[in-house]
């Protein structure tokens, strides 16, 4: 058995039927190119071929009644795939906004935790002959960076690229009876004293470092300190999505004209589509948005678990008018808050989270959503906003060459709107996931990301002419 970090964990307890913890992914593809043309029985065949050398596939949650700590993987001896790929048709005509309909509904079902987390559509009837794949996976197993491996490991660089040899599949984790999970907990929660008391004094540290590099400026914006958007409040469990595709060249354009990173140029891309978003609502701050932005750690952290993330708070500058000034001041924000986020340290996160008491935090987080208290304190934070690297060569999904790949994160409580970008030969696939009761015109924000980038672009070549 593996048992799941308190990170991994923190995932299911702060699961209700309104804030649900799975990361989406909307797939495009060509059907074509699969050798010999597509059919869902080749492609479901595919998958449960390549998904029988994946321990992460195969894998399911199991806990005791006598357990202290934290709920263990291990290996499903029923596993299905007719249980995990499924096959459905979008309604006619077939178009973005028929697919994204039914990918809002199926991104608003909870996940049967008896088996193990992931699902698959396979969407059929799309109005360009194409096919769609909607993956579906709880953050309890996945981050950004494992979940794309993940989806990797199903694709390859030719539409006939050779499976993993079964003899070199990595091992599962194994199995567990009751005994030994409690057992395991039990040892598990005795270590904990120690470790808090290790953990403490740093932590004290934090907020009087914070308060210092708040006075000098160089600290990333505390929480709390956000306002409050339409997007801001208590969430349901009904989602909406909508995506939008960019040219990656544009942005590196962008990125060489004003000397800059392209997770700058992303982030303007976002301020400016919030800006244009809010500003037709009539609802736009005077004071900046606040994102949260998940930081990959995998190659900073020694500690267990799938999930190897922090978080730092960003500015987006959305109260500046003029489109390039917004720009660079991120441009000359994002170092200074990327350097107040490793000074707090790469295990804070989880280090704290292996605290996580499931009853106290379900329990907590029910009352939280049923009193509204995302309405009754100051904002924590806008919105999450991810940018996952892809490569920049086509690849193909069991097969089938993919023309779209839209990550789709979760919305939470209090910030009901989750923004994801993944680039992928020569394109920048924008992903959006909103509330709909707080989100309604999702489309309108995601039709906003093109005309960002078209007023960028113009600027940058106005910028290298002169």
């Amino acid at each position: 058995m593996q048992r799941l970090s308190g990170l991994d964990a923190s995932f299911l307890y702060l699961e209700t039927s309104s804030q649900l913890m799975h990361v989406c992914g909307l797939i495009e593809l060509d059907g074509s190119t699969i050798p010999g043309g597509y059919q869902f029985d080749k492609l479901k065949s595919e998958l449960a071929a390549r998904s029988a050398t994946m321990p992460g596939f195969r894998r399911k949650l199991q806990d005791s009644r006598l357990n202290l700590d934290h709920p263990v993987w291990v290996e499903d001896a029923d596993f299905d795939i007719d249980r995990h790929c499924h096959r459905i048709a979008v309604p006619a005509p077939g178009g973005r906004d028929e697919l994204a309909d039914l990918c809002g509904h199926l991104a608003s079902q909870p996940m049967d935790r008896s088996r193990p987390l992931w699902e698959m559509w396979v969407i059929e009837g799309l109005e360009n002959g194409g096919v769609a794949v909607m993956s579906k996976m709880h953050h309890a197993g996945v981050d950004g960076v494992t979940g794309a491996n993940m989806m990797s490991e199903l694709c390859g660089l030719e539409p006939d690229s050779p499976r993993s040899d079964p003899a070199n599949a990595p091992e599962g984790p194994g199995t567990a009876n009751s005994l030994d999970i409690a057992l395991g907990g039990l040892l598990a929660v005795a270590s904990r004293p120690a470790r808090l008391a290790r953990l403490v004094p740093g932590s004290l540290a934090v907020l009087p470092e914070w308060i210092g590099r708040a006075r000098r400026g160089e600290a990333m914006p505390a929480p709390f300190t956000a306002p409050r958007t339409s997007f801001n409040g208590t969430i349901t469990g009904h989602r909406n999505i909508a995506y939008t595709q960019l040219d990656l060249e544009k942005v590196k354009d962008v990125k060489n004209a004003f000397g800059v990173k392209v997770n700058d140029v992303v982030l303007a891309l976002c301020a400016g589509a919030l800006r244009d978003y809010l500003h037709g609502r009539d609802e736009l701050p005077d004071k900046s948005l606040v994102a949260m932005v998940p930081v990959s750690v995998h190659s900073k952290s020694d500690r267990p678990g799938t999930n190897q993330v922090s978080g730092m708070f960003t500015g987006l500058a959305t109260q500046i008018e003029d489109p390039v000034e917004r720009l660079k001041t991120i441009g000359e924000r994002n170092p200074i808050v990327k350097r107040h986020n490793e000074a707090l340290g790469a295990n804070l996160l989880q280090d704290w989270s292996q605290f996580a008491a499931p009853a106290v935090f379900g329990a907590a987080m029910r009352l939280y959503a049923s009193l509204g208290l995302a309405e009754r304190h100051p904002v924590v934070h806008n919105l999450v906003i991810s940018n996952i690297p892809g490569p920049p060569v086509p690849l193909y999904f069991l097969g089938a060459r993919i023309t779209g790949m839209y990550p789709l994160g979760p919305a939470f409580h209090g910030a009901g709107l989750n923004i994801s970008v993944m680039s992928l030969d020569g394109q920048l696939n924008v992903g959006l996931v909103g509330c709909r009761e707080l989100v309604p015109e999702l489309w309108d924000l995601a039709d906003s990301f093109p005309l960002a980038l078209d007023e960028l672009h113009q600027a940058a070549k106005e910028h290298m002419a002169s």
